[in-house]
């Protein structure tokens, strides 16, 4: 009697297994027992033993679906409803399905096919193609949610980078997994506002459009998402910004190093100028310089110009501009340690050079201002002396 069991429950798996119509056993709480070979390829993990059929019920035709198994369990005789089911790509595909009790009342026993007007799972449409083409080919996640946020379809080479299978977030409800910010756009969708969103989630930088798909009433049917991997481009952005700001700060050190502005004595800054001298550096040198003596309250600015091989013409009037700003801030400006090819090219160019204070060199300079800066004797006892 064992071996009969043994062999009837053997040819019952060998029917199933290549049975080409899509089958099913189901107990009577709707957990799958058994399910037929096209079955299986046609709706994916989802069909496996003991697993719910109406878990993979699209979320608007479970309530009718629900109400035929109600019958199916009340009554011998078949029933027959339209329902729409998540296939191993997870979209949903509208099938038939005609079912009818077992005489012992343990069981469920019926058949899915396409309903009329449907394309055979085993021929997709040319969308379909394009979308499964996108998913395999492009780091992408292409997503859809129902208008409750439950996952209808999840896929894409992208999900290879955040560690999650395809099809992974399946029957899961998205406005539930993700943080307050995500789930805002995601209800923007579904109240008819298509979004275009950075965000990272689960490791990984996306760039995301989220596209509400209407129906003929003109309301929200299900939400498509297309989120693309831009990690690489993140860190490439950000390893440039890192990068530039290196370079700013290098280049304020290069600037602060050869506009060395230095306090000499109580109230006497110089400014020695070494190498090439050109119109931007110059700029910069009247900046830095003005600010220094309103800051220290200077009363002289020395240039060294003793490291300037050579000046044009711009250079020669920036400088005798220079000197006269220091003037209107209420300091002396002093030119030191000219050279005789600098002096000769200043003179060939015509400019007036009257009004600035030159020196040889830089302790002429420092001479000259320790000078100024000594108190005189009253003009009482000068002349007393003269007197005498």
């Amino acid at each position: 009697m064992a071996n009969e069991m043994d062999a009837a429950s053997a040819l019952l798996d060998t029917f199933f297994a290549s049975c080409p119509e899509m089958l099913f056993i189901a107990g009577i709480d709707g957990d799958v027992l058994h399910a037929s070979g096209a079955l299986r390829q046609a709706l994916g993990a989802g069909i496996t033993h003991g697993n719910s059929l109406s878990a993979l019920v699209h979320a608007e035709d479970r309530a009718d679906f629900a109400a035929a198994w109600i019958r199916l369990k009340e009554q011998t005789e078949p029933v027959l409803v339209d329902v729409r089911l998540m296939d191993a790509q997870g979209a949903y595909r509208r099938l038939t399905c005609n079912a009818s009790r077992a005489p012992e009342g343990g069981t469920i026993h019926g058949s899915l096919r396409q309903a009329d007007g449907e394309r055979s799972p085993a021929e997709p449409s040319l969308k379909e193609r394009l979308l499964d083409g996108l998913a395999d080919s492009l780091h992408v996640v292409l997503w859809a949610i129902d208008t409750e946020g439950t996952v209808i379809y999840h896929d894409g080479k992208g999900l290879d980078a955040t560690g999650l299978a395809r099809g992974a977030l399946l029957g899961k409800n998205m406005l539930e997994l993700y943080p307050e910010r995500d789930r805002i756009v995601l209800r923007g969708a579904l109240a008819g506002a298509m979004a275009h969103d950075h965000n990272t989630a689960h490791g990984v930088h996306w760039e995301s459009w989220v596209v509400p798909v209407l129906n003929e009433r003109d309301e929200v049917d299900v939400v498509l998402g297309f989120s693309l991997d831009v990690t690489a481009v993140k860190r490439a952005q950000e390893e440039l910004r890192t990068r530039l700001s290196q370079i700013e700060k290098q280049q304020e050190v290069i600037r602060t190093l050869s506009t060395p502005i230095i306090e000499v004595w109580n109230g006497v800054l110089t400014l020695p100028m070494i190498g090439v001298v050109d119109s931007v550096r110059t700029a910069e040198v009247m900046d830095a310089l003005l600010a220094r003596i309103t800051e220290k309250q200077a009363h002289f600015a020395i240039l060294d110009l003793t490291g300037v091989d050579m000046v044009d013409t711009k250079v020669a009037s920036h400088l005798i501009e220079l000197v006269a700003a220091i003037r209107l801030l209420g300091a002396e400006g002093i030119v030191a340690g000219i050279k005789p090819n600098v002096a000769q090219t200043m003179v060939a160019l015509g400019l007036d050079l009257s009004t600035i204070s030159t020196q040889r060199d830089l302790r002429a300079a420092l001479s000259y201002c320790i000078r100024r800066m000594a108190p005189q004797p009253p003009q009482e006892s000068r002349a007393s002396v003269s007197a005498i």
